[in-house]
């Protein structure tokens, strides 16, 4: 107070800032995307160590976040592998569905080839059976009736007329087929520069293919002629035996 007077004496007050630290709060930023990268981290090895219905959502999410918000109540719950996927069902059970045709179709032919009296002796050498790439139909020689001439690719006309009835029946499908050849471990007199079974199984194979076609199949049915030698033994005990010459016809699955 002035003496006398009746006005203050104005107080000015000073603030000083103070540094939280000797870096201030940069640390803070840097541990906070230390975290952020840690929890990135762990969330692509969870995803990864899921089922493969978890991941394909999980993908969805980020392509279409918008799209995927129905499906987000049920991941947040924890039930993600239980989210449909109808692609993937769809593709099962057209597989399913395909492959159920196919052994009707094999069964079909199978009878068809035991009543052909034309047939008769060979049609017990034709195995049919749906294997992991589709319909296998395949001829084995046996130890009295063989469906090529040795050491040739000339086919036997019993032989002939039996793929020509195949390839009549393969013709009304709309399948891609693969048509290989076998042969057993007799080998040719050279070291492998001339004339071995890798060619012997390709011609056979080839000779087999034209018999298909003359029999109705649709040349762009072909997908492969495969020549496998004795690489694929049916009987590896017994090299020489005559199970292991045979030519294999595979209907292929559509997808």
């Amino acid at each position: 107070m002035i003496e006398g007077g009746s006005e203050s004496t104005p107080i000015i007050k000073k603030i000083v800032k103070s540094h939280g630290g000797h870096h201030g709060g940069a640390w803070k930023v840097a541990y906070a995307d230390f975290v952020t990268a840690m929890m990135a981290l762990f969330i692509v090895l969870w995803v990864l160590s899921q089922k493969p219905e978890v991941i394909e959502s999980v993908a969805g999410y980020f392509k279409d976040p918008v799209g995927f918000s129905t499906k987000s109540k049920v991941l947040i719950e924890g039930k993600a592998n239980l989210i449909p996927d109808m692609k993937i069902q769809d593709d099962v059970q057209q597989h399913e569905m395909e492959k159920a045709e196919l052994e009707k179709i094999g069964e079909k032919l199978a009878g068809e080839l035991k009543a052909d009296t034309d047939l008769l002796g060979l049609a017990d050498q034709v195995k049919i059976e749906v294997v992991k790439e589709g319909l296998r139909i395949e001829l084995t020689d046996s130890e009295s009736d063989v469906f090529f001439e040795i050491g040739t690719a000339d086919l036997k006309k019993d032989a002939k007329k039996l793929l020509q009835k195949i390839g009549a029946e393969i013709s009304k499908m709309p399948n891609k087929i693969i048509v290989e050849g076998h042969t057993d471990s007799r080998q040719f007199n050279n070291i492998g520069t001339g004339y071995t079974n890798f060619e012997l199984s390709s011609e056979r194979a080839l000779a087999a293919k034209r018999a298909l076609v003359t029999g109705g199949l649709h040349e762009k049915q072909i997908d492969e002629v495969r020549g496998y030698a004795d690489t694929r033994l049916r009987n590896e005990e017994n090299p020489l035996s005559f199970v292991n010459r045979r030519i294999s016809i595979t209907v292929k699955f559509n997808k």
